[in-house]
């Protein structure tokens, strides 16, 4: 199978499955040993059968469970240089040149630099027979480099974190606002519109994550992503706690999305 899949996407905790060229990769975990192992059973894989761990940056949501399920079933970690020197205390790896890709079997691993309040943080794209799957999140801007990268994805999983007056509004101190909508922060609703406006195409899946909880709600994803719908091949959303199930894609570009239910599960 060729696809991917959230085991939960959110600011409590992040982590991708990639399934490609025969290689089964997991781009961050920002949960416990025990969440991790329930939310990879949930999408029927066993910590054992993964390939790797890919991590994207030092943050807790993205970082924090990896050292446990890696030393429990003995997987390999890649990160870059500059994400294993800040965790050196918690975190061993292999580092990779973050301005070149490498190689996971036959998969070629590319890493793509974003602008984010970390040490070297980098998202990922995953090629193998001319099918590339995306993973891109924590970027405060796009940068025509980061179009570049994400373009000609058949599978993408992508942040729209928050609302700027849902953000503005809030009861966040204004440091943590200003962080958080600054150009080393994250993807308004409007800016991650405007990427997948820029970067669609009729044969792209797309989920959209990384949604905040506090400054986002479902009607506004809603607003600004469903105009969009018609320029994709599919468009889905995962949550917090749910994560999104596998989307399949095969060869020839062809895929199958299972519809999360997304509304209805943050509604309650």
């Amino acid at each position: 199978m060729t696809g991917f899949a959230s085991l939960g996407s959110g600011s409590r905790g992040n982590g991708t499955l990639v399934e490609i060229g025969g290689e089964l990769v997991l781009v961050d975990c920002g949960f416990t040993l025990k969440q991790a192992e329930r939310r990879l059973q949930r999408l029927d894989v066993r910590p054992g059968d993964l390939s790797a761990i890919l991590v994207t940056h030092e943050h807790s949501d993205h970082s924090s469970g990896v050292a446990a399920l890696a030393h429990k079933y003995a997987l390999p970690v890649f990160a870059s240089y500059g994400t294993l020197k800040v965790c050196s205390q918690a975190l061993t790896g292999t580092a990779f040149d973050s301005h070149g890709a490498f190689a996971i079997g036959g998969v070629v691993v590319r890493p793509v630099i974003v602008p984010h309040d970390a040490r070297e943080p980098t998202q990922f794209v995953f090629e193998h027979n001319r099918v590339r799957i995306g993973v891109v999140s924590d970027l405060g801007q796009v940068t025509p480099f980061v179009t570049a990268q994400f373009s000609d994805c058949a599978g993408l999983m992508m942040e729209s974190n928050y609302d700027r007056n849902m953000l503005m509004g809030g009861r966040y101190p204004e440091s943590i606002k200003r962080r958080i909508a600054g150009n080393l922060g994250h993807l308004s609703n409007e800016q991650a519109a405007a990427f997948l406006g820029d970067i669609g195409h009729p044969e792209l899946r797309v989920v959209v994550g990384h949604v905040s909880e506090q400054n986002n709600h479902p009607e506004l994803l809603q607003e600004w992503f469903e105009p969009l719908r018609a320029k994709v091949r599919m468009l889905d959303f995962a949550t917090q706690d749910e994560g999104a199930s596998w989307v399949q894609i095969d060869d020839a570009g062809n895929s199958r999305g299972l519809f999360s239910e997304y509304v209805s599960q943050t509604a309650r």
